[in-house]
């Protein structure tokens, strides 16, 4: 019988042990997560103050970054404080939270990704029952939804993994709390906790990638056949390319982090991943997305002009 530890706090793991780079990567993250606030901040400003951005595509885009603007700030704020600190520790309570806002927040955004895909693919291959189909009450019941279905997901990992007993170190293998790291640290029978990662959380998130996938391909396949020219090739890659590159690292993150098995070797591969995944994606998804947009530019430069002269 494993003797069952009562659990107050748990103590993360550093980013780096060597002194030097600890203020080298809190200048580091500290100007990543600057950069995620002011890009996804700027966006959201835009999508609700302009009027001719008011459309499906920025509706969900709006979404997108309000998301990321959430999910950045799950994770960098402990990432960076934890740098600063000597006692590395979360509490039980703050480390359940954190855990079920970061499988909400990005369970949202995979299933924000493929609604996104979606109304690219209505958009560019069925423009004239673009506004039908995509009206604002289908919009806004997709959001709601996705939002909806991702709290109770997250809320399904965060209460099975709260009313784990723990009796080994309380020492996460982890710069944040996950599902993962903390059954490593859990004794009893964790079998229906991995399940559930590998059934429902694999299951969601192969689904999503799916059918965003599907959306970009059937794109593709709609310019070639209807041009049938370089030109028609060169608009389908252009249109398509930038966004596959962030749904592949999205993706691409998820799967190396939450498919292999619960074990001491896959968490110690997926920590480094999972930054990399809460960094990365929420900083590159303004860029690419929209700031590459004319419409957005322009619209850019018209809300913060008129900011500008009104503080003149």
């Amino acid at each position: 019988m494993e003797n069952v530890t009562t659990v107050n706090e748990f103590l993360l793991l550093e980013l780096t042990s060597t002194q030097e780079l600890q203020p080298v990567l809190f200048v580091t993250l500290l100007i990543i997560y600057m950069i995620d606030l002011f890009g996804n901040g700027s966006i959201l400003v835009v999508v609700i103050s302009e009027p001719r951005l008011y459309s499906p595509m920025y509706f969900f885009l709006g979404n997108l970054s309000c998301l990321d603007i959430c999910y950045s700030s799950v994770t960098l704020p402990i990432l960076m404080a934890n740098l600063l600190s000597a006692h590395k520790a979360v509490s039980f309570l703050g480390c359940i939270t954190q855990l079920h806002f970061f499988h909400f927040l990005g369970c949202t955004e995979s299933i924000l990704l493929a609604i996104m895909g979606f109304d690219r693919f209505v958009a560019i291959c069925y423009p004239l029952r673009y506004t039908l189909i995509m009206n604002l009450k289908a919009c806004i019941l997709l959001a709601t939804v996705a939002w909806i279905t991702s709290f109770f997901y997250a809320l399904m990992h965060s209460v099975m993994t709260a009313r784990l007993n723990f009796c080994h170190s309380l020492k996460l293998n982890y710069f944040f709390c996950d599902v993962k790291p903390l059954l490593e640290l859990a004794c009893g029978d964790i079998r229906l906790n991995q399940w559930l990662i590998f059934i429902v959380t694999g299951s969601l998130s192969m689904a999503a990638c799916f059918l965003t996938f599907l959306s970009y391909l059937y794109i593709i396949g709609f310019l070639l056949f209807k041009n049938r020219t370089c030109c028609g090739l060169h608009k389908a890659l252009s249109t398509c390319a930038s966004h596959f590159m962030v749904v592949s690292l999205f993706y691409g993150t998820v799967g190396l982090t939450y498919i292999p098995p619960a074990s001491a070797t896959s968490v110690s591969q997926g920590r480094y991943v999972a930054v990399i995944h809460t960094t990365v994606t929420s900083l590159l998804n303004p860029l690419i997305y929209t700031l590459r947009n004319k419409e957005v530019k322009l619209a850019l430069k018209r809300v913060f002009g008129r900011k500008l002269k009104l503080s003149v």
